[in-house]
């Protein structure tokens, strides 16, 4: 996010001085990193909980088609900046397969009516439905091999779908920040902030690698883009519009296979149907994974618990983000959130072998001795106040900006670095209303359809698909 968010104001204004603070020695390494999560370029092709079946028992395709209208977005940008050569490659975008698969009479079910909604749609165009399990078996070969041949299944496919290497796309986006003249500080966290009578920002910024060179930093604006954490900065800064907000971390593992011939043998990202309870980034999927060039599958996540907002970070986290005006909404959001506590705790309690035996059930000849497990990032999911309920528990992202612009936070977890160019041309719009109409024409050119909705027009769907398809050397399949 900070480092899509350097890029566009750079593109738009290459005066300014712009400076990103990171912890760790590196870019990319917590959340962004590509063994951190699954990869998925989230465009609501396989994951069920964007197009839930409705209590009227129909599915509603409009937030499936949000996320994916805010995925081609994203693309347009990467594109544009593999073709003026300001990324070094499109190597951090692969094309595979996006498809789901459910299991039984009611799954199967509600899996056709999702296609009946989603294919008419332009941006679902290419989606195909069958429980045919010869054809299933063409697409995901591994998910049928060995299963009780009476068992109904069903999937969805889509052949346009991606897997991105998140960590090598932070790493570009940062040496193009580098080599325009930005500065990047590494072993540099920010302690605490507070805004000055003129507006402007005092950062105190703490070096981890030498105490004695901590920081005073001034800024026009601030952007705290730094994943879990940017809850407690959002504390520290006063703003009104931080107050009630509160975190809930879900760690998580996930089970690596780096066996290249059974890797060669999948070729999908196949998401199933989300345990009761269960958060939507804890949805079972068995992933195809680039990362580095190299091909492997992941399976998971098995969530967990931890009270620490980073993956690098502390265990007291959660309970040092405890405030006066958030105490009574996290209460209220938890209350409204037991199942969620009786999944976390079952998967807490889950043995190797209770792993093995739920990635059995995508894929069922598994072979125990070619996984291994490795933790996965931290997620933190929103807390926040609330009219009638007093607190919610939200499983999206939250972007929350100052009254005058000056300073900006996003909070959450999925789709998140999916959606990381349209959320951040949000907060350009809402932080500096007064310049976008003189950076209009450089955005239309980042972004050529910004301001229009692909799936209201197919002629012009497809033209802008298939550009950045092949800038990017994905899949395009044509209506």
């Amino acid at each position: 996010m900070s480092a899509t968010l350097g890029v566009l104001l750079q593109e738009l204004e290459p005066d300014w001085d712009i400076t990103l603070f990171e912890r760790l020695d590196k870019v990319g390494a917590e959340s962004s990193n590509p063994w951190n999560n699954a990869g998925t370029g989230h465009s609501a092709l396989c994951e069920l909980n964007y197009a839930p079946l409705g209590a009227d028992g129909t599915v509603d395709p409009a937030k499936a088609l949000n996320i994916n209208e805010q995925f081609q977005l994203s693309r347009q940008f990467w594109a544009t900046l593999v073709e003026e050569g300001k990324l070094a490659d499109a190597g951090f975008i692969n094309p595979v397969p996006h498809m789901s698969l459910v299991f039984g009479d009611a799954h199967s079910d509600y899996l056709k009516k999702r296609w009946e909604a989603l294919h008419p749609q332009t941006l679902f165009s290419s989606m195909r439905f069958t429980e045919d399990r010869d054809q299933i078996q063409q697409w995901a070969p591994l998910t049928v091999r060995g299963r009780d041949a009476s068992q109904r299944i069903a999937a969805n496919w889509s052949p346009e779908g991606t897997d991105v290497d998140f960590g090598n796309l932070t790493r570009q986006l940062t040496e193009r920040l580098t080599g325009q003249g930005a500065s990047v500080r590494y072993g540099h966290q920010v302690q605490d902030l507070r805004q000055e009578s003129d507006g402007s920002w005092s950062l105190r910024v703490r070096n981890l690698l030498d105490s004695d060179d901590d920081l005073l930093v001034r800024a026009k604006f601030v952007f705290l883009g730094a994943g879990g954490y940017a809850l407690p900065l959002l504390q520290k800064s006063g703003i009104p519009e931080g107050r009630g907000f509160g975190g809930f971390p879900v760690s998580g593992l996930f089970l690596r296979n780096t066996n290249e011939d059974t890797a060669s043998q999948h070729d999908a990202k196949v998401y199933g149907q989300a345990s009761v309870g269960a958060p939507p980034m804890s949805v079972p999927h068995l992933d195809t994974r680039w990362v580095d060039g190299k091909r492997s599958l992941l399976f998971g996540p098995y969530a967990g618990f931890k009270t620490n907002f980073l993956k690098h970070g502390s265990l007291l986290d959660l309970f040092r983000s405890v405030r006066a005006d958030n105490v009574y909404p996290m209460a209220r959001a938890g209350l409204d959130n037991l199942d969620l506590v009786k999944y976390l705790l079952s998967e807490l309690v889950k043995t190797r072998s209770s792993k093995i035996a739920s990635l059995r059930e995508y894929y069922p000849e598994a072979d125990a001795d070619e996984w291994e497990l490795i933790e996965a990032g931290q997620r933190v999911q929103v807390m926040r106040k609330d009219a009638k309920k007093g607190g919610v528990l939200q499983f999206g992202t939250e972007l929350i900006t100052h009254g005058d612009g000056s300073i900006a936070a996003l909070l959450g977890a999925s789709p998140g670095a999916s959606t990381a160019v349209p959320i951040m041309l949000n907060l350009i719009k809402k932080c500096f209303p007064q310049r976008i109409d003189a950076w209009s024409s450089r955005l239309s050119e980042l972004v050529p359809t910004y301001g229009h909705r692909l799936n209201d027009d197919a002629r012009l769907a497809e033209e802008t698909m298939s550009r950045t398809a092949k800038v990017l050397g994905i899949h395009h399949e044509t209506r």
